[in-house]
Formats: structure tokens, C-alpha cells, sequence
């Protein structure tokens, strides 16, 4: 008996305890299979308790938890010290922190990235698009304008016949949309309150006009491009919590106004700014960022501004690679912002490559200094085998790099055919070569081919001497075949994610 008292015992407390923080599970290596089992739908933080964005996301995270707890949800959110449970942080593939995920069905295996913003308001419709049906019933008044009241944005299908043609069209589009809740209603007093006289799609929000009524042919692709071009206001700001839906959306091209908040014309600014938007909603995202921020000098860094050339005007595109644009004119009005926006979408803007002047002193010492204007001519020389890192100033791994590549820059200082370089990527670009972390080794081989390669071996400078001397064959890969294109999350991790502090020999994303 004493036996049997004690086997249940140790069961009991073998069911690894699940603490809770401000309604948040405190999950572990030991406890984490028993969470999902007692909640199999879950959304999970893994954090590292020095990250600031960790730290700005706290409050946000536990009041969703709170949010859902409170509805009597059987969805939770739990949180990882990814520091400390680093076994659980690998199986998951954390690099950056936060990095937040979704288990589904009580299912560890491939649980679904989340990609919406960091309000508590964002992350529980997110978790309801995830879990419930994709489109509400609205019964009533009542519920109709808690949905509203609720949500910063929402969408509302006014079909008198809930199985018509349109309400399967809707329901289509709201199963391809994650972020913004969907509901449908056939409610005559529903209709009435919210002054709807035939079968609509209403798209309500916080800001700008209020609302936006669908007045196209009714197809999937037409609702979604309708909320795809209303869901942001005209003009939004860059910040933490808005990142991810402006690098999560469909819209792929943004232009960016940088001004101080500070500024005594701020307001006269930012209306011309907001007049210019109107003609191209869906096509570029309008988006602000206050330059005096400590937190955006990353930002302003990335586009070569310093504050002191603020305000400015910049356009950056994502689509394939991340191209930048620099208007002629840089006069912050309405019309000369028509005017630059007009000739991007014409296709008729060159892109903006940033590039230092050329130093006096570039090849007086032995890791030769490459600028924008001098790279073509210097690693592309015929004559020359070329060895360059592409580097920023911020960058840790850069920094643990440099003593090694001056002692090989100072190894092969007197060859007649091998040079050793290095050059700033934050303040200068070359269309021929694309930077999509830090540090970014390649190799640019004698001949008249233009041939580039990437390293792809140790950062010793034993392994660097080996690939110097086998002509870039040991430790070599062809330029591409390892790199993933630059996209949309890599310039949100300028904001966005602190990268993982303990990675040895890793890259800091651009």
C-alpha cells in the first residue's frame, strides 16, 4: 500500500509542474510535452531576458494571455527562456529572439511561425483566425458592434442569403487572411444600424476613413486585394509593434518619411506626406519613422541618413531584392511625392546605390579599403584574386573577425596577384554583389569572367590561407548556391529581433 501511495506520488510530481506568470506558462525542457498535452493549442514565446524587444513584448504578451484566460479560451500562451532551455531552443530552430510559434492540435512538430503584430489585440485575433471558423455569425446589434469596438479592424459580410454566391466568395477570402477578423450576418437590424441596404462587404477600422464599402466584381482575389489595400492606415508608423505587419502584408513596396516628431511644421509634413498616399493605395505602403528615436538609427543607418539630414524621403522595394530609391527632388510636399511615386511605378526610377568617397590612404595598408566607387575597378581587376568582407560597423561577428583578417590582410600584403579588402555594407552597395548578413566573405578570382565566390569555410586564418592558395577551391561554394535572397524579414530584424547573442560563428542579419 505504502509502495502504491508512493508510485502515485512520484506520477503526480512526475507530471512535470507548469507555473504560470501574469497568466503566461513558464515552460521548460521537462514540462514542455505535458503543456501540450494539457493544452494543445498553444502559441509560444522563446525569449532571452537581456533582449529589449522581449522586454517590450512582455505587457503585450501577458495581456493577450490574460485576454483569452479571461473567455474561458482553450488557447494559452506559454514562454520559453531560450537562454536557459537552449536544448528546446535548437530542436525549434530559434536564432533570433523573440521568436514565437504556434502548436496547433497538440502537434511538436512544424508549429506555424506567427506573423502578426505585437499588441495583445493582434495576437488574440491571430490566435482566433488560427482556431476558430474563419468567419463569426453575427446574430445581432449587439455582437455586430462588440466586433467593431473590439478590433482595430474588422470585416463584415452583409448577405441576406447566407449561402449565396457572395457569402461563399467571402468566406473563400477569409480563410486566406489570418490577422483580421471576418463575420458575416444576415440580420435585418444589422443591416439597418450600420446602414447597409443590399448585400455588402464592409470593411471597418480605427482610423482614416472608418470604413471602406466593396464595390468590385465579387472574387476571391478582388476581396482580398479590397482589404489588403484598407487593412493599414494611409500612413503608418514604424515601430516594434507595427513591423511585422508591414513586412507580413502583401504590399512589397514602401516609401519611408524621415522626420523628427519634434519637428515645428511635424503636422504640415506629415499631410503632404498622407495626401500623396491616397493615390496609391495597395500599391506602396506609406510608412513614417520618427528620426530622433534612438531606437531607428539602425533604420537611418541601413538608408546611409544620419539625423541631421532628416527630413528625408527614401523607396525601397522587396519583391526580389531589396532595391532602394532616392528622389531627385527632396522637397516633402504632396506633389513632388506624386511625382517620384509615379515614375517607381512607371518603372522609370534608377536605383540608389550608396557609396563613401574613396579614401586617400584606401591601399596604403594591408586589408585595402573598398568604397562603392572604387570596388569595380579594384575586385574586378583582371589581374588580381580578390578577397573581400562585406561588413557593418554594429556587427559582433565582424568584430571577433577583424584581428583575423588583418593578419591576413598583413600575410599576403606583398603579393603580386592576391589582395585582402574589406568594405562598409551599410554605407555602400554595388548592383553586382548582394549582402544578406554579416560578415559576407567572397571571393573575386583572377580573369576576365567576373566569377565570384563565397566562403563557406572556417573563419581561421589557417582556413582562409587554404582557400587563398587552392584559388578558392577549399571551402568555396559558387556565389548563390548557399545565400538566401535578401527579403522583407531580414530589414525587420533591424527592428524587430535581437539576434542570438551565444552563436559562434554565425552572421548578424542585415
Amino acid at each position: 500500500m505504502l509502495k502504491c501511495l508512493l508510485l502515485c506520488t512520484l506520477a503526480i510530481a512526475s507530471r512535470a509542474e507548469i507555473g504560470e506568470e501574469e497568466d503566461v506558462l513558464v515552460l521548460k525542457k521537462s514540462n514542455f510535452d505535458e503543456a501540450l498535452k494539457s493544452h494543445p493549442n498553444m502559441l509560444v514565446e522563446f525569449y532571452a531576458p537581456w533582449c529589449g524587444h522581449c522586454k517590450a513584448l512582455a505587457p503585450e504578451y501577458a495581456k493577450a494571455a490574460g485576454m483569452l484566460k479571461a473567455e474561458g479560451s482553450e488557447v494559452r500562451l506559454g514562454k520559453v527562456d531560450a537562454t536557459e532551455e537552449t536544448e528546446l531552443a535548437q530542436e525549434y530552430g530559434v536564432r533570433g529572439y523573440p521568436t514565437i510559434k504556434f502548436f496547433k492540435g497538440g502537434e511538436k512538430e512544424s508549429p506555424k511561425e506567427y506573423s502578426a503584430g505585437r499588441h495583445a489585440d493582434d495576437i488574440v485575433s491571430w490566435l482566433k483566425k488560427r482556431t476558430g471558423p474563419a468567419v463569426a455569425t453575427l446574430d445581432g446589434v449587439t455582437e455586430a458592434e462588440s466586433l467593431t469596438a473590439d478590433n482595430e479592424v474588422a470585416v463584415i459580410g452583409f448577405f441576406k442569403d447566407a449561402d449565396s454566391e457572395g457569402a461563399k466568395v467571402f468566406e473563400k477570402a477569409a480563410e486566406a487572411t489570418d490577422e483580421i477578423p471576418f463575420a458575416m450576418t444576415s440580420d435585418d437590424a444589422v443591416f439597418s444600424k450600420f446602414e447597409v441596404s443590399k448585400d455588402s462587404i464592409v470593411l471597418f477600422k480605427k482610423f482614416d476613413e472608418g470604413r471602406n464599402t466593396f464595390d468590385g466584381e465579387m472574387t476571391k482575389e478582388n476581396v482580398l486585394a479590397f482589404v489588403k489595400a484598407n487593412q493599414l492606415p494611409l500612413v503608418i508608423e514604424f515601430t516594434e509593434q507595427t513591423a511585422p505587419k508591414i513586412f507580413g502584408g502583401d504590399i512589397k513596396s514602401h516609401i519611408l518619411l524621415f522626420l523628427p516628431k519634434a519637428a515645428s511644421d511635424f503636422q504640415d509634413k506629415m499631410d503632404e506626406f498622407k495626401k500623396a498616399a491616397e493615390g496609391f493605395k495597395g500599391q506602396i505602403l506609406f510608412i513614417f519613422i520618427d528620426s530622433e528615436l534612438d531606437d531607428n538609427q539602425r533604420i537611418l543607418e541601413f538608408f546611409g541618413l544620419k539625423k541631421a539630414e532628416c527630413p528625408a524621403i527614401r523607396l525601397i522595394t522587396l519583391e526580389d531584392e531589396m532595391t532602394k530609391y532616392k528622389p531627385e527632388n527632396e522637397a516633402i510636399t504632396a506633389e513632388s511625392i506624386i511625382a517620384f511615386c509615379t515614375l517607381f511605378t512607371e518603372g522609370k526610377l534608377k536605383p540608389h546605390l550608396m557609396s563613401q568617397d574613396i579614401p586617400e590612404d584606401w591601399d596604403k595598408t594591408p586589408v585595402k579599403v573598398l568604397v562603392g566607387k572604387n570596388f569595380e575597378e579594384v575586385a574586378f581587376d583582371p589581374s588580381k584574386n580578390v578577397f573581400v568582407e562585406f561588413y557593418a560597423p554594429w556587427c559582433g561577428h565582424c568584430k571577433q573577425l577583424a584581428p583575423i583578417w588583418e593578419k591576413l590582410g598583413e600575410k599576403y600584403k606583398d603579393s603580386s596577384d592576391i589582395i585582402v579588402a574589406k568594405m562598409d555594407s551599410t554605407a555602400n552597395e554595388i548592383e553586382s554583389v548582394k549582402v544578406h548578413s554579416f560578415p559576407t566573405l567572397k571571393f573575386f578570382p583572377a580573369g576576365e569572367d567576373r566569377k565570384i565566390i563565397d566562403y563557406n569555410g572556417e573563419r581561421t586564418l589557417e582556413g582562409f590561407t587554404k582557400f587563398l592558395e587552392s584559388g578558392g577551391k577549399e571551402g568555396g561554394a559558387p556565389a548563390g548556391d548557399d545565400e538566401d535572397d535578401l527579403d522583407s524579414e531580414d530589414l525587420e530584424d533591424v527592428e524587430g529581433q535581437d539576434e542570438d547573442s551565444d552563436e559562434e560563428e554565425g552572421h548578424d542579419e542585415l
